[in-house]
């Protein structure tokens, strides 16, 4: 199940999104920044599974942070975690519609987008969720399709086409795809919030987390090589009128055996149940991070109840669909994505210090599962991701400039709503 969650919330990744780093840095620059960031990921994954088995609460790095770092590092970590969870949710609704939009053409990408996120919030808002059951049969269904894809397209793939243009806009274009290699793997963190539930954590999380990442791992390498080894990478990122593409694997197999195979159609149809899988468990995951932090009075409070005919966070699932429906209307998968992938490095990087910190504060915390080759570990995770973030930022000044207002602006109101009142 632990395999399943950490598969299923990252598989829609696999699907969309990642291309768009080709045309940063083409197939060498996107492959060099996909190493370095599998890396950060198999040692963030352990490292932030020690701080979710010692201290299993539902608010994740928020909770952690604000143990070890104070209120105030506890706040950034949330509302970075918030905003990964918010911002990702509309860029996998636009690939919805573009995938739906592939399969009966006259359908408009954003109104298909729209129309999932107001099916899924209500979903959600009624209290109707996946099993973990349905969740792992989805997830199994499609990571076959995954390796039905590589099946289909590896053997038409070639180093001549992974050569083309490989590396267009120089070295600088490896830090410029950070963000969408980052995309390949963003929401495994999710799992280790589970831990509360697990039994023998030491044991489970490690074997959860690690088959996860091997699977994740592989089929990153073989969606990367089957896509863009086929035609070379701007025939996966570039539609016919010259637009950026979020559904790079049908423009692949369209090179291999056209639109009118049948295999064409159930890459369509398959990939749809991987991407509302991870649309669902983004949508939940940030309901429940988002009321966690109404709850505790760092949003406006009415974020922090509990509808009280449905129990469940109604509010927060519909703040956080108005925010992600407006994002909808920008229709830039790219910088959706970029602002996501500063949440998640701001978290990570927040969180990793919180595991060192911890380990030299509260030394007899009762710890179910201990990273291992501490402080290895969170140290090159640490390192990655503040490398990963410094880049982000100079490549995308204006998107950080906006994400960087959000977080001022949230803490100030944050530390103006919590200030003691004059009697």
């Amino acid at each position: 199940m632990l395999w399943g969650l950490g598969v299923g919330y990252v598989i829609s990744g696999m699907y969309f999104g990642w291309n768009l780093g080709l045309e940063k840095g083409g197939t060498l620059g996107l492959a060099i920044a996909t190493f370095f960031v599998i890396i950060m990921y198999v040692t963030f994954t352990f490292s932030y599974s020690e701080l979710a088995a010692a201290i299993p609460k539902a608010g994740g790095g928020f909770v952690y942070s604000e143990r070890a770092l104070g209120k105030n590092w506890g706040f950034i970590a949330g509302m970075a975690q918030n905003i990964e969870f918010i911002f990702a949710p509309p860029a996998i609704a636009l690939a919805i519609g573009a995938y739906f939009n592939l399969f009966i053409p006259g359908l408009p990408v954003l109104e298909i987008a729209v129309a999932a996120y107001v099916l899924i919030t209500a979903l959600n808002i009624y209290g109707i969720k996946a099993a973990a059951l349905f969740e792992l049969i989805i997830t199994i269904i499609a990571v076959g399709e995954l390796l039905l894809f590589a099946g289909l397209t590896l053997p038409h793939a070639s180093m001549e086409n992974l050569k083309i243009n490989a590396l267009p806009n120089g070295y600088t274009g490896i830090f410029a795809a950070i963000p969408f290699a980052i995309w390949f793997f963003l929401g495994i963190e999710g799992v280790a919030n589970v831990a509360e539930e697990t039994i023998n954590p030491q044991k489970t999380i490690t074997r959860g987390f690690g088959f996860a990442i091997l699977t994740l791992v592989v089929l990153c390498m073989l969606t990367f090589a089957g896509s863009a080894g086929v035609a070379g990478w701007e025939a996966i990122v570039y539609k016919a009128d010259g637009s950026s593409s979020d559904s790079p694997l049908p423009l692949a197999l369209d090179r291999v055996m056209g639109e009118n195979n049948a295999f064409y159609h159930l890459l369509i149809t398959v990939g749809l149940f991987g991407l509302v899988a991870s649309f669902h468990g983004l949508i939940l995951a940030a309901g429940r991070a988002s009321f966690e932090f109404g709850k505790d009075g760092c949003a406006p409070a009415y974020i922090g109840k509990i509808n009280s005919r449905f129990k469940t966070p109604a509010n927060a699932l519909l703040t956080n669909m108005g925010i992600g429906i407006i994002a909808l209307f920008s229709g830039k998968t790219s910088e959706i994505i970029t602002i996501s992938v500063f949440g998640a490095l701001t978290l990570y990087i927040i969180s990793m210090v919180s595991v060192i910190k911890l380990r030299k504060t509260e030394p007899a915390l009762h710890r179910p599962f201990k990273v291992p080759l501490f402080p290895l570990f969170p140290i090159v995770a640490l390192t990655i991701a503040g490398v990963a973030l410094l880049a982000m930022i100079w490549y995308n000044q204006i998107l950080a400039l906006i994400y960087t207002s959000i977080i001022i602006l949230s803490f100030t109101f944050y530390k103006i709503s919590s200030a003691p009142k004059k009697s």
